[in-house]
């Protein structure tokens, strides 16, 4: 199975892409999170895709190693003093990055359920607030789309070298809400981070699990999942405004509407 990686220094640093490059990532058309699979512990195999591995690996190594090798090019200019080629292989990587990049199987994206961070981690700390300048900003248009792109490099990032960090169940959050956000729209990836959170951290107080539920009730169509779910928020949690939601939809549902 591919491996999950971290790239060197990203060659934006000193361009308009200011980021870290990201490890291997993938997409929204997975199989779904089901009674199979309770509380996203696994990632179910549809007889359809049980083939598909090898290629997506493939993929995957490949892009490792094409981002790879244009930031050794640009090194090799910057060294060499050509501005000019410096400039094309900056705008090379910039366009790479901005390009969605799926992994076609969440398990290669997204780590498992049992990680239990709980150590204060300075340099994990650092890249998360580094992220969270990132997020969110930019209104829309290109700027958004850039700076979405650095948030979710640098959290991923921080799961990839420090998952022992008591900020990798905020972190899957954040990831779930970019991923979920109109710069990708990927929503079976987006549910599978939101219910990271609560999983790596039962004790958050952010709305994961709500935010889960919603995907798979409006976004994903998956009524079991989205009832199950509910259902947790009307046992699991305190806040008064999650259970009432959780309450009206579960009654909703339960009519078939």
């Amino acid at each position: 199975m591919a491996q999950r990686w971290t790239a060197s220094v990203l060659v934006l640093l000193a361009a308009a892409m200011s980021v870290t490059p990201p490890r291997a990532q993938s997409p929204s058309n997975n199989p779904p999170v089901n009674s199979a699979n309770p509380a996203g512990s696994g990632f179910p195999t549809n007889p359809g895709r049980t083939n598909d591995i090898e290629f997506v690996e493939r993929v995957l190594i490949s892009r490792r190693d094409y981002q790879k090798a244009l930031e050794n090019l640009r090194l090799h200019y910057i060294q060499a003093g050509d501005l000019e080629r410096t400039k094309w292989a900056e705008d090379e990587l910039r366009q790479y990055h901005r390009i969605p990049k799926y992994a076609y199987r969440l398990e290669l994206d997204v780590p498992p359920p049992n990680l239990s961070g709980n150590v204060n981690v300075t340099e994990a700390n650092k890249l998360f607030t580094r992220a969270m300048q990132y997020k969110d900003k930019g209104g829309w248009g290109t700027d958004y789309i850039d700076n979405q792109r650095r948030a979710e490099i640098l959290f991923q990032e921080l799961l990839t070298k420090y998952p022992q960090s008591d900020k990798i169940s905020d972190t899957a959050f954040m990831l779930g809400d970019i991923y979920e956000s109109k710069a990708y729209k990927h929503y079976r990836r987006a549910a599978q981070y939101y219910e990271r959170c609560y999983q790596w951290n039962p004790r958050t107080q952010m709305e994961a699990r709500l935010r889960a539920a919603r995907i798979y009730d409006k976004q994903l169509n998956e009524r079991a999942r989205a009832i199950e779910l509910y259902r947790e928020i009307t046992t699991h949690e305190t806040d008064t405004r999650r259970i009432e939601e959780a309450t009206r939809r579960l009654t909703d549902l339960s009519g078939g509407r």
